[in-house]
């Protein structure tokens, strides 16, 4: 058994990190001295890309600029996109591997913002105006699933309804949390078409233009994000859409964007907290050294080193559940239950890590200019967004009870 990389794959996250080291880490003192206000124009990436990493920073559009140019430059920019659009062909392995580098920095390298379930779903007129501008960076997305009443439960609880009037569909409903919607070109949601199907081939998924008579935003201001709201209510109040909105096949959208929340939420959120705590453990193995306190380096005392040791043991288990279901997932297996787990450990071991390193740096872990206090607010988000702790759970035992995974090797 191999546990190793590909030459390849070790090759890319080398040049990932250098890049990361030499071009973002340096840039993180601007970024998090210079926090965003509404209704000013920050630059940088928007959309989805923001949405999960958190608006807490903004930097000069030159130097967004510059780190996009390098990006692309260095195929980085669509290396998770499949051959045929232009992409690396990394697959899910490869796609964790970049992004756990990808986040050791608070400031990130901007990669395409196109919405991975539209590959292969759109009809070649969709493709043209909204795939390929997204993929390059023109366009950026929202996707409309949770409501006020159906986060946890969307399929089952699903109260936006889109009905046939003439040649078009008209939607009516309220989303909630909806990262990025204001600012989005255009989003993807979700609607129930067929109340008695339902998940089960009774919700739709429209494209809906930004904007579009009878769509408002209302913004939600939440504690990761105080300073600007990134997070809406949209309401639909009368949107009518063509019957060319409609994204693959009237009745699948709920799979559609089940198939990419499986991978580009729940998988990738243990990268994310990998790179995440790869670096923050390397900056409190630092402290610790420098630190002293009557006398003696904390790095001296047990419960500095217990602190330590116990988030580099969950680094190692979560990097190994990742890239093994990653690679699972690249041999075509089912690994929802797999990513669930993921999402689980990453979101509850995350948090308790970052924790712990706050707890080493003291006072000065929870300084503005310090990334810490912004990692912290990711992670212990991560616990409710995308599905909240419980709900993975459940998704796990129904898995287990089911005889959908198997517990034995």
């Amino acid at each position: 058994m191999d546990f190793k990389l590909s030459p390849e794959l070790d090759a890319l996250k080398r040049t990932m990190r250098q890049m990361v080291n030499d071009e973002c880490i340096p840039l993180e003192p601007t970024y998090l001295s210079n926090p965003p206000r509404d209704g000013v124009d920050d630059g940088g990436p928007t959309g989805i890309a923001e949405a999960v990493m958190g608006i807490v920073g903004t930097l000069p559009q030159e130097d967004w600029e510059r780190l996009e140019k390098l990006s692309k430059d260095t195929g980085i920019y669509t290396a998770h996109l499949p051959e045929e659009y232009g992409g690396g062909a990394l697959g899910a392995l490869g796609h964790v591997v970049v992004d756990e580098e990808s986040h050791r920095s608070i400031v990130q390298l901007p990669t395409s913002p196109v919405p991975m379930m539209l590959l292969g779903a759109c009809t070649p007129e969709q493709e043209e105006r909204y795939v390929w501008p997204s993929i390059r960076g023109e366009k950026n997305y929202a996707f409309g699933q949770t409501e006020p009443q159906a986060g946890s439960d969307p399929g089952g609880m699903m109260e936006t309804r889109a009905v046939h009037d003439g040649d078009d569909w008209v939607i009516n409903g309220t989303k909630m949390f909806i990262s990025g919607a204001a600012s989005a070109d255009y989003l993807l949601i979700q609607a129930v078409t067929d109340p008695e199907k339902r998940q089960r081939g009774g919700i739709t998924m429209f494209i809906v233009d930004n904007p579009t008579p009878g769509m408002s935003f209302d913004p939600i201001r939440i504690w990761t994000n105080p300073t600007k709201a990134q997070q809406f209510y949209v309401r639909l109040d009368d949107v009518r859409v063509p019957a060319t909105a409609v994204v693959g096949e009237a009745g699948g959208g709920f799979q559609l964007g089940q198939r990419w929340l499986v991978h580009h939420d729940r998988l990738l959120r243990g990268s994310m907290a990998l790179g995440i705590l790869t670096r923050a453990l390397g900056m409190a193995i630092d402290w610790s050294k420098q630190r002293v306190t009557y006398g003696r380096p904390i790095s001296d005392r047990q419960a500095i080193q217990w602190m330590l040791t116990d988030v580099y043991m969950d680094i190692k288990a979560l990097r190994a559940i990742t890239q093994e279901t990653a690679w699972r997932a690249d041999q075509g297996e089912d690994v929802r239950v797999e990513a669930s787990m993921i999402k689980y450990c990453a979101a509850e071991w995350g948090w308790r890590d970052i924790d712990k390193v706050m707890q080493i740096f003291g006072g000065i872990g929870e300084t503005l200019d310090m990334p810490i206090p912004h990692w912290y607010h990711m992670l212990r988000h991560a616990r409710i967004g995308g599905g909240t702790s419980e709900i993975h759970r459940f998704v796990m035992a129904r898995g287990l009870l089911s005889g959908a995974v198997s517990w034995e090797a």
